[in-house]
């Protein structure tokens, strides 16, 4: 008898990553229906900047060729939110641009002001899985421990071996 699971023909983690990813849609559809952040709220998304539907200025592309972090806090604008994608806009060095990051781009979302953070597995367009490399970051994720009563989530399917 082997201990090993069996590949399931059921592809649940991306049923369950997709999931997830729709909390984020919903969290900046409120903030952008409500007109800015409320409380001490402020979020940072990490994302696949080389992704499938990302559209970013061609500096920021080759400064971060893989992935970045970006803040929403005080200084954005024009946040349009879709069913899978947003949009928006930031400055980097003092210069405006404007962002466009479908969900399946995003690797983490993280709100520190009330120890909240979701991450996920990027898939390239091959399909491939690939985790997120924060050492390319625009900004330092912050650091969420998964204490108890903590509201951090992490989905792991890899496979038992």
């Amino acid at each position: 008898m082997t201990d090993t699971l069996p590949d399931s023909l059921i592809p649940y983690d991306e049923i369950v990553q997709e999931a997830l990813r729709t909390v984020v849609g919903r969290v900046l559809g409120q903030v952008g229906q409500s007109g800015g952040l409320p409380g001490d709220h402020h979020f940072y998304i990490t994302f696949k900047t080389q992704a499938a539907g990302v559209d970013i200025p061609r500096h920021l592309v080759e400064r971060f060729p893989d992935e970045m972090t970006i803040v929403l806090q005080n200084k954005y604008w024009d946040l349009k939110v879709s069913d899978g994608y947003f949009q928006v806009s930031l400055t980097f060095n003092q210069v405006p641009a404007e962002l466009t990051i479908p969900y399946s781009a995003i690797t983490a979302f993280v709100d520190p002001a009330v120890n909240f953070a979701l991450q996920f597995q990027a898939q390239s367009e091959e399909g491939d899985v690939s985790l997120p490399n924060p050492a390319e970051d625009v900004a330092a994720e912050p650091v969420v421990t998964a204490e108890d009563g903590s509201n951090v989530v992490t989905v792991d399917f890899g496979k038992r071996k």
